[in-house]
C-alpha cells in the first residue's frame, strides 16, 4: 500500500496516536554534515573479481526510489555487477508512481547462475513484506554469507526474515513503533540515515537510499570513488545522521492531507518523457515526488509502447504514449548531468505548484532532511 494512503487511514482511524512533525525544525536540517559511518569493507569472495550486488523486488507493488535509486547509483560506480531482481516473471508494479519494470532475472534464475549468492542483497520498501519466497530468499541469501540491505520499509522482510534479532536497526520513521512492538529483540535506534550491525543494514525512509548506496559503494571501492561519485551525480555530501525527532506528523500536516485528498477536482496526471538512455536516478526521484503529493501522480511518457532501456540497464514499460494518451501537462525531462538534484529541483516545483505545505508534506512521506 502506497505511503500516503497508509498515513491517510492512520487519519481516520487513529490520529490520536500520531506525533508532530516540526516543520519549521525541519527545515533547518541539511546534508551539509559529512559526518557518515561506514559500513564494514567489502571482502571478495569465490574470486569474484567485482562484488554481485543485487536489487530485489516483489512483482505486485515495489517503492519505486528504494529500487532504482540504488540500483543506478551503484551501477555508475563501476565497481560491481548490479542485477535487477523479481520474485516471480513479468513485470514489477512500482508505487507511488505506476510504473512498470521488467526485471532482469527472477530470483529462481539467479539461484541457478550464481548459486552461490550475491554479495550484497538489497530489499526495497513492498506492499506484501510477508510473502513467503520473498522472506525466505532473503533469509537463504544471508545464509550464504550476503550483506543484507533492508531500505525504508524493506527492514520488515529483512526482520520476518530472522536477520534483526539481537541487532541494531532502524526504520522508515512512520513505522518504529510498529517495529518495536513486533520485533522486540532488536535495538530499534534513531538519529541515523542507516545503520550496520555486521552483515545487515537498514535505514530510515526512502530517501536514505541515496547516503546507504553511497556507504555501499564506499565499502567496496573505497571512499575517494565514492565522494568523487557523489559529487558526480548531484549530491556534495552523503551524511549518516538524521534529527529523527523532526520527522512526526502535526495538524498542519494532516489538514494538508485532508485538503489535497478532497480537492479531487483540481487533482493531476502528469507526464515525464522518456527514451533510451533515460536516468533512472533522476526519474525516479521525479516520479516518486510528485505521486506522494495527494494532488499528482506521474506517468512515463514514451514516443511508443515499446519498452524502453534506462541509461543503467533498468527496463520500463511505458506508461503513456505521446500524441496518444499522454498527460496534458508534462514536466521537464529527467537530468541525465546530475540526477540527484531532481529531488531539490522537483519538491522546489510541487511548492511552487502545489504550495510549500505540500512540498513540506512529500518531504515528510520520503523522510528527507535536506528540504
Amino acid at each position: 500500500m502506497q505511503r500516503a494512503v497508509i498515513l491517510w487511514l492512520a487519519l481516520l482511524f487513529g490520529v490520536a496516536s500520531l506525533r508532530v512533525f516540526d516543520f519549521a525544525h525541519a527545515a533547518l536540517v541539511t546534508t551539509a554534515n559529512v559526518t557518515h559511518d561506514r559500513l564494514p569493507p567489502y571482502q571478495p569472495r569465490f574470486g569474484r573479481a567485482r562484488p554481485v550486488v543485487v536489487v530485489l523486488a516483489e512483482n505486485y507493488y515495489t517503492e519505486l526510489t528504494d529500487y532504482m535509486v540504488p540500483y543506478g547509483i551503484i551501477s555508475a560506480s563501476g565497481a560491481a555487477d548490479v542485477i535487477a531482481l523479481a520474485t516471480k516473471p513479468g513485470p514489477i508494479r512500482m508505487f507511488p508512481a505506476p510504473m512498470e519494470i521488467e526485471p532482469q532475472e527472477t530470483t529462481a534464475q539467479f539461484d541457478q547462475r550464481v548459486p552461490e549468492g550475491a554479495d550484497y542483497v538489497i530489499v526495497p520498501a513492498v506492499h506484501r513484506d510477508s510473502d513467503l519466497t520473498l522472506v525466505s530468499w532473503v533469509a537463504d541469501q544471508a545464509k550464504k554469507g550476503a550483506t543484507i540491505v533492508g531500505v525504508c520499509d524493506g527492514v520488515w522482510v529483512v526482520a520476518r526474515a530472522g536477520l534483526l534479532d539481537g541487532r541494531r536497526a532502524t526504520g522508515h520513521w512512520y513505522s518504529m513503533d510498529d517495529l518495536r512492538k513486533q520485533f522486540p529483540k532488536t535495538r530499534w535506534i534513531e538519529g541515523k540515515r542507516y545503520i550496520a550491525d555486521g552483515k545487515v543494514v537498514t535505514t530510515t525512509g526512502v530517501t536514505a537510499t541515496i547516503p546507504a548506496s553511497f556507504a555501499i559503494v564506499e565499502a567496496i571501492a573505497g571512499s575517494d570513488r565514492a565522494n568523487q561519485l557523489a559529487e558526480s551525480l548531484g549530491r556534495r555530501s552523503w551524511s549518516s545522521e538524521i534529527q529523527s525527532s523532526a520527522f512526526r506528523l502535526d495538524l498542519p500536516s494532516l489538514l494538508t492531507i485532508a485538503r489535497n485528498y478532497v480537492s479531487f477536482w483540481s487533482y493531476e496526471d502528469v507526464g515525464i518523457p522518456i527514451a533510451s538512455g533515460v536516468d533512472e536516478i533522476s526519474l525516479a526521484l521525479q516520479a516518486d515526488v510528485y505521486s506522494t503529493t495527494f494532488r499528482s501522480t506521474a506517468y512515463t511518457v514514451a514516443q511508443s509502447r515499446d519498452a524502453v532501456r534506462t541509461r543503467r540497464g533498468i527496463v520500463i514499460v511505458p506508461d503513456r504514449v505521446a500524441r496518444i494518451d499522454a498527460p496534458g501537462r508534462m514536466l521537464p525531462a529527467p537530468d541525465s548531468v546530475q540526477p540527484l538534484r531532481a529531488l531539490d529541483e522537483s519538491l522546489k516545483a510541487v511548492a511552487n505548484g502545489f504550495g510549500d505545505r505540500t512540498a513540506a508534506w512529500v518531504a515528510l512521506q520520503m523522510q528527507y532532511p535536506g528540504y
